[in-house]
């Protein structure tokens, strides 16, 4: 095992204003080395390319050091929460959002309560009963799940955006009418959303037209706290 999760950076043009995270899935159990061939890693190459559009957003992605969550052991919180640290050094008073699919969103969840961060997408997460939720206090957050979810259940999702609706400063749920959990049948439906809710949040800006007419009215709706959405 590596002794340090790794931590790609891609600077951007002009002054930081915000930065984007980008987290990977992963496996329940697995201390195996996460590489950046595998099919989970790779998934998030999209979501880096689209968010890196966005002048003055600094986007960076995170590679745990193993692949699965290990029960207690929570594996990529600590790893995530390392590389939280290092970019709120090296960007200071910057504001981070926070994007990840999968064990990935729920890592999102978990570390929302760090200072730097004010927003959190988490796309097709999975969730558990009991997960805590007073970390996401203030924070704006997007969970968007396919109803045709095998692998994480959208249930759990939506009660768990129930849940955190009584903390958060917006919470929106967005259902996808007819996807999986590999987010690939609409795919830049997941893309679009994601950067548009992140630089809504992180450098104030108003979805416009560039993403559709659908993802400004679900963008603005969710930072309105209509609790849920479909397209």
């Amino acid at each position: 095992m590596t002794s340090e999760p790794g931590l790609l950076v891609a600077d951007t043009t002009g002054p930081v204003r915000g930065i984007a995270v980008v987290l990977h899935g992963g496996r329940a159990d697995s201390h195996a080395r996460v590489r950046g061939a595998q099919l989970a890693v790779l998934r998030m190459r999209p979501f880096v390319a689209d968010l890196r559009t966005t002048d003055g957003l600094v986007v960076a992605q995170v590679r745990y050091r193993v692949r699965g969550w290990n029960g207690a052991e929570r594996s990529p919180v600590a790893d995530t929460g390392w590389a939280l640290d290092r970019l709120a050094a090296r960007f200071p008073d910057v504001p981070i959002g926070l994007v990840g699919h999968s064990m990935g969103g729920r890592t999102a969840m978990y570390v929302a309560g760090h200072e730097s961060v004010r927003s959190v997408v988490g796309l097709a997460p999975w969730l558990e009963p009991g997960d805590p939720t007073s970390q996401l206090a203030g924070r704006r957050v997007l969970i968007a799940h396919g109803d045709a979810d095998r692998m994480t259940s959208p249930s759990a999702s939506a009660e768990y955006a129930r849940q955190i609706a009584q903390v958060a400063a917006s919470v929106g749920y967005v259902t996808v009418r007819g996807e999986r959990h590999a987010m690939l049948r609409r795919a830049r439906l997941w893309t679009a959303l994601s950067t548009a809710f992140t630089r809504a949040v992180l450098l104030g800006t108003p979805p416009d037209g560039s993403a559709g007419p659908e993802i400004a009215k679900l963008v603005v709706d969710a930072l309105s706290g209509r609790p849920s959405l479909v397209i």
